[in-house]
């Protein structure tokens, strides 16, 4: 078997496990998900079953080997936070196959137009970006997902203290959450009504809520509801000066991102722009460039890119400015 027939059926095997990763995707990825899922939501029990006989076996295998690890427990963290329906061990699934195919791909094209050696080290080095490229693909949904709950939480605390005064019940507040607030916020108050529903007190599955989504604003109003419940006390007026806090917050948050906007672009663009003229300058000449990718010319290029990737997280750092 020559080298170039072993490539394609790696590739192809890469292929094989990226798509069994998303073709089991459906099943939630956390034991109280599942609950919920079974008892509180609107899907029949047939449907449940046949969910379960698609569950890939090889997951199912490498979940219960991470499941007790702490590289398992961060990664079902992550994937609740982003709200993504895969298991970790079809996440685990996914990155393998991820991995497989970049180092193949970079193997093959480095390849082409070097020596054997450096074929290898682009390899490794596109696996190694394969490998966590679902990491921060599920990072940024996770980051992305809280940002649109910390905007919305300032407006549904006025929801629910208008919903307070008017006469209803901690839960019935929360359920008229649920029904009247956008997503990501309705979809979570959901789960804490259903959560509820299975019999779980409100504080513990508001405190539930809030390994879902971390927020300092959500931190502050589950302890506001906590120390109500033990204590007493007005909260509908609590929560009116805890909305008016977390709403001028966000205002200034807002505010800083403009004033700041002109430094990340910049990070942006002269990150980008060299890598951009090296790729033009391959499609045009490709033996001009890939002199660069000899021993032991290619220590160039790697370096470079790595003080554009200092650079870079230095520029982003300096406009980061906390409120």
């Amino acid at each position: 078997m020559d080298l170039m027939t072993l490539t394609i059926l790696l590739i192809v095997g890469a292929l094989a496990l990226i798509i069994v990763g998303f073709l089991t995707r459906e099943r939630a990825s956390h034991d109280v998900e599942e609950r919920l899922e079974r008892f509180g939501s609107h899907h029949h029990p047939h449907e449940d079953d046949e969910a379960r006989e698609r569950e890939n076996v090889f997951a199912t295998q490498v979940g219960k080997a991470v499941q007790d690890r702490e590289v398992g427990r961060n990664m079902a963290v992550l994937l609740a936070r982003a709200d993504i329906r895969m298991t970790v061990g079809e996440f685990m699934l996914l990155r393998v196959g991820s991995t497989m195919l970049g180092a193949m791909l970079g193997f093959v094209i480095a390849r082409g137009f070097s020596e054997p050696v450096m074929g290898v080290l682009a390899g490794l080095g596109v696996g190694v970006l394969g490998w966590m490229a679902p990491h921060w693909y599920v990072s940024s949904v996770a980051k992305k997902r809280a940002k649109q709950f910390n905007d919305q939480l300032g407006d549904t605390i006025g929801l629910m203290s208008n919903s307070l005064r008017a006469g209803y019940s901690l839960l019935q507040t929360m359920e008229l959450a649920s029904k009247e607030t956008p997503e990501p916020m309705a979809t979570e108050f959901r789960r804490v009504v259903r959560e509820v529903g299975l019999g779980i007190s409100p504080q513990q599955a508001m405190q539930h809520m809030l390994e879902r989504v971390p927020s300092e604003d959500l931190d502050l109003m589950v302890t506001a509801i906590n120390i109500q419940h033990e204590v007493g006390g007005n909260l509908a007026k609590i929560l009116d000066v805890m909305g008016e806090t977390i709403r001028e917050r966000v205002r200034i948050k807002g505010e800083i991102q403009v004033l700041t906007s002109q430094g990340r672009i910049s990070g942006y663009i002269i990150t980008a722009l060299p890598i951009g003229v090296a790729a033009l300058m391959f499609f045009i000449n490709p033996d001009y460039i890939g002199e660069l990718f000899v021993w032991p010319w290619i220590c160039l290029p790697i370096i470079g890119v790595a003080l554009m990737a200092a650079g870079f997280f230095a520029m982003q750092k300096i406009v980061e400015i906390e409120v």
